[in-house]
């Protein structure tokens, strides 16, 4: 008897994408994974429940492929993750094309879940939560075959005004190295060279588990794993970075010297009504002493414009920081509203139309910062890891370069590559975000 086909879409972050590589990996025996939704029988739809415009494009997927049923091969669609975490049964009558719904905790029940659907045609919810453990087991990745995803904690305490994440994914809690490290050798056994670690708060590891943050120590031990090439570090709070971390990223050379901060804003004002754990002194302060003791280090962050209460002065405060610090990499999103906040109570909301022209002004700035920072690359001489080809090219990434959120090199053909070869590209020219390269060797002095 032949096995049904499977599809997986993916929405929202890395922590998410990790979950859809678990969803597959605890089916896999039982059915035929494939990439092509136009070939499923079952439409797994892994949801994204963080703001209204990842609500939005959900619920928007979810309707899409719900058409597959009339026009291809599908015969079921399940819809799981934050947003099905976060509205349960509403979710299920309010779109009665899916089938089976489960939360964020239910990934072992899959198979029986579809068995019992198949023998009854009966729609199911199980979105059951135990704020205890993380998902783990065995996985496909979706990554390239030589980048994978670490994920070493779940949930969140700090609990920021303006966030659901707590509430949906529960208490922080770190999984213990043992784990990680078994995790970390069967991703390089299995041919990955760069592990990139991944948590709501990296900088909070093992303080639930130990006592203590351990997040160095871990870093160090998963580096002894022979044959990584690469670590990188996504998502940690500069308040909670410590100098063991800021040793490890200096001196460790398989830890890229690369960071994600996620500040969120710079004033003081702002940052106190968001409930951040920090302010703009310790903000300013953490980004000196990395630059100091990382010479070269990469910061990448995310921003919040038209949180609400944020004056003009707060804005502009916003905007001198970026011109003055001139981070490498800036994501900026609009303030979104959502129900279960604290913020969401706030007085004085922010007009949408001056979210989207705050929005516009900072990313006008950061797209000056990033052609003056890359006009300096030219000439410049990178390890560069291959991750794919064009017609005319083949692409690569830097250290500076975390997949599919930063830019990304442009190498000249001539030599023949293969992807997870890591290369010396020399930048010859760049291209906004992007930059241009040759492969480059002693001969090439």
């Amino acid at each position: 008897m032949s096995k049904f086909k499977v599809g997986m879409v993916s929405l929202g972050c890395d922590k998410n994408r990790v979950d859809s590589e678990l969803i597959l990996g605890s089916i896999n025996k039982f059915y035929e994974i494939t990439n092509n939704p136009k070939e499923a029988e079952i439409i797994i739809i892994n949801t994204c429940g963080f703001i209204e415009s990842a609500k939005q494009e959900s619920i928007d997927t979810i309707l899409e492929m719900a058409e597959y049923k009339k026009t291809h091969k599908c015969k079921m669609i399940i819809a799981t993750g934050c947003l099905t975490q976060r509205y349960g049964d509403e979710l299920l009558e309010l779109i009665p094309e899916i089938d089976i719904l489960m939360g964020v905790n239910d990934y072992m029940k899959l198979h029986k879940l579809i068995v019992d659907f198949i023998k009854t045609e009966q729609r199911v919810s199980s979105t059951t939560y135990k704020d205890e453990g993380v998902n783990e087991g065995e996985r496909i990745l979706t990554t390239n075959s030589h980048t994978a995803y670490l994920r070493i904690a779940e949930g969140c305490n700090n609990f920021c005004t303006y966030c659901i994440i707590p509430k949906i994914r529960g208490k922080f809690r770190s999984r213990s190295k043992e784990s990680i490290l078994a995790e970390a050798t069967s991703l390089v056994n299995q041919g990955v060279k760069e592990i990139i670690l991944i948590a709501q708060d990296l900088t909070n590891y093992g303080e639930d588990l130990y006592g203590k943050n351990e997040l160095h120590v871990l870093i160090n031990e998963i580096s002894n794993i022979k044959g990584l090439e690469w670590i990188r570090l996504l998502y940690c709070y500069p308040e909670e970075i410590t100098d063991e971390l800021i040793e490890v990223i200096a001196n460790n050379p398989k830890v890229m010297k690369y960071l994600d901060l996620p500040i969120q804003h710079i004033s003081n004002n702002i940052l106190k009504m968001m409930a951040r754990k920090t302010n703009k002194e310790t903000i300013i302060g953490k980004i000196n002493l990395l630059r100091e003791k990382v010479p070269g280090i990469t910061l990448r962050t995310s921003l919040i414009v038209g949180f609400p209460g944020e004056t003009e002065e707060d804005f502009n405060e916003l905007c001198r920081f970026l011109k003055n610090y001139k981070l490498d990499n800036v994501g900026v999103f609009t303030y979104s509203q959502e129900e279960g906040t604290a913020a969401a109570k706030l007085p004085n909301q922010v007009d949408e139309d001056v979210k989207i022209k705050r929005k516009e002004k900072l990313m006008n700035i950061q797209r000056g910062i990033v052609k003056d920072l890359n006009k300096l690359k030219i000439g410049n001489i990178y390890d560069t890891i291959i991750d794919g080809s064009t017609g005319e090219y083949y692409i690569g990434r830097n250290y500076e370069m975390a997949p599919e959120i930063d830019g990304l090199i442009y190498i000249t053909k001539g030599k023949v590559l293969k992807k997870g070869d890591i290369i010396k590209v020399k930048i010859t020219n760049i291209m906004e975000y992007d930059l241009v390269g040759d492969v480059w060797n002693e001969s090439s002095k």
